[in-house]
C-alpha cells in the first residue's frame, strides 16, 4: 500500500463517520492514528457529547466487531475477560469468552468500577491477549481499547493508577460542539430523544483485515531522523525536569510518542515525520502521563499548559 492510498483511506473515513457524527474532528484524527500506531485512547468529556456514538462509527467504518462494556462499581474481572465453566456433559472446562473478546472495546465510564477490574484490560491492552486459568488468549492486532469518563461527576469513582493510564496512547479531553455544529446535530439527530443507531446511517466499510494489516505495514516505513528522536527524547525527559511536575513521563512515553508521530505522518502521505508531527501529538499523549506537583495544582497550572511551556523551550530542529 503506497501512502497516498493511507491519507485516501483516513479520508474516507472521516466521510463516512460524517454521516451520523457531526464534529469530533480531533476525536477522529487521534483514533486513526491510534489504530495504526497500534495503542489505545482515553476519552474524557461530559455526558452527551458522542464519545460513544464516535467509537461504534468508527468501528463499522473498518469493518471491525464493536464491543461495550458499561462499567459498575460491583462488576468483577471474570465480568470483562470471561471464565472457565465446567461442562458436565463433556467433563471438560469450556471457555465461556467475556465482552473483552473485541477488536474495537468501549470501556464506558471506566473509573465506575473499582481498580482490581480495572485491572483486568492491563494485559489486554499490553499485549493483545488474556489469560484465563493459565491458558492465554490472543485478542489480535486490531485490538483496541476507547475507554470513556466524565470529569464533572466524581461521586462513586475509583480513578485510574497511573499504571493504567501509561498504558492509554492518547487521552482526548471532549468538550461542547460550536455553535454551528450543534445546530447541525439537532437539525440531523433532533426528531428523536434515543442515541442514534449506527446501523440506520448506512455506513460503508471502507477496509478490511486485510487493508488495515497493509496500513500498518506502510506507517512502520516512516523515516525517523536522528534529529526529531533527540527531540522527542528531550521533550520526555523536560516532563522530568519542569519544577511544576512530581513525576514526569516514562520512557514507554518516549517510544509511543515515536510510534504516534510515524502514524500522524503517514496519515498525512508523508513517509517522514516533521518537528510540528511531535509538538502536535505530545499535549494528548503526555497530559495523563505526568503528576503534577501539588503546588503547581494550587496555582491552577494544568498538565497542557506546562507542556506548552515545555514545548516553547525545548528547540526543535530545524
Amino acid at each position: 500500500m503506497e501512502l497516498t492510498d493511507v491519507g485516501n483511506l483516513a479520508d474516507a473515513v472521516r466521510r463516512e463517520i460524517g454521516k451520523i457524527v457531526v464534529g469530533q474532528d480531533e476525536t477522529v484524527e487521534l483514533l486513526l492514528t491510534s489504530l495504526l500506531a497500534g495503542g489505545h485512547i482515553l476519552v474524557e468529556g461530559v455526558p452527551g457529547t458522542g464519545k460513544t456514538l464516535v467509537a461504534q462509527a468508527f468501528a463499522a467504518t473498518l469493518a471491525l466487531q464493536f464491543g461495550r462494556i458499561q462499567f459498575t462499581p460491583d462488576m468483577m474481572p471474570g465480568d470483562i475477560i470471561g471464565t472457565s465453566l465446567f461442562n458436565f456433559q463433556t467433563g471438560e472446562f469450556t471457555l465461556t469468552p467475556g465482552p473483552i473478546f473485541a477488536q474495537v472495546l468501549l470501556a464506558d465510564e471506566i473509573n465506575r468500577t473499582p481498580p482490581k477490574t480495572q485491572a483486568a484490560l492491563l494485559q489486554a491492552m499490553s499485549e493483545r491477549a488474556v489469560t484465563i486459568d493459565t491458558h492465554t488468549h490472543p485478542l489480535g492486532d486490531d485490538f483496541m481499547v476507547v475507554a470513556t469518563q466524565n470529569p464533572i461527576e466524581q461521586h462513586g469513582t475509583y480513578p485510574l493508577p497511573e499504571a493504567q493510564l501509561d498504558r492509554f496512547l492518547f487521552k482526548i479531553t471532549v468538550g461542547y460542539p460550536t455553535r454551528e455544529e450543534e445546530r447541525a446535530i439537532v437539525a440531523r439527530h433532533g426528531h428523536q430523544s434515543a442515541t442514534p443507531r449506527v446501523a440506520d446511517f448506512d455506513l460503508r466499510a471502507v477496509t478490511d483485515a486485510e487493508g488495515l494489516a497493509a496500513l500498518r505495514r506502510a506507517t512502520a516505513t516512516i523515516r525517523l531522523d536522528d534529529a526529531i528522536i533527540a527531540y522527542i527524547v528531550d521533550l520526555i525527559r523536560s516532563t522530568r525536569e519542569h519544577p511544576a511536575i512530581s513525576t514526569g513521563a516514562s520512557t514507554r512515553a518516549a517510544n509511543m510518542l515515536a510510534s504516534a508521530v510515524r502514524a500522524y505522518a503517514a496519515l498525512n502521505g508523508r513517509d517522514y515525520v516533521l518537528p510540528d508531527d511531535v509538538k502536535r501529538l505530545v499535549p494528548p499523549l503526555v497530559r495523563h502521563r505526568m503528576v503534577m506537583a501539588a503546588h503547581a495544582e494550587i496555582e491552577g497550572l494544568t498538565p497542557d499548559a506546562v507542556l506548552g511551556e515545555i514545548l516553547d523551550r525545548v528547540a526543535a530542529p530545524r
